[in-house]
């Protein structure tokens, strides 16, 4: 292997460990449901949901599940969820 690539190997490995270098401002997946596949997105500070829960509540299970998982690299913004209002 190239002696440059390795270095780029290493510094990979090594910002791998430092998630708070990271913040996601959008992003695309699908979600593959208990009934059906979704699509939830994530642009310009908002959350979207192709659910039929997301539609009425502004957020949902799929939602706040990658709230949950990419919480260290979500702006403080995105992970601050609706249904965490219910619990305070």
């Amino acid at each position: 292997m190239h002696s440059s690539l390795i270095g780029k190997v290493e510094k990979a490995k090594r910002y791998a460990q430092e998630p708070d270098r990271v913040t996601l401002s959008e992003f695309s997946a699908d979600f593959r449901g208990e009934h059906s596949n979704y699509t939830v997105n994530y642009k310009d500070n908002r959350w979207h949901c192709t659910c039929q829960f997301f539609s009425q509540w502004k957020t949902c299970s799929h939602t706040m599940a990658l709230q949950q998982l990419f919480v260290g690299v979500l702006p403080k913004e995105a992970v601050a969820s609706p249904a965490a209002d219910l619990n305070g």
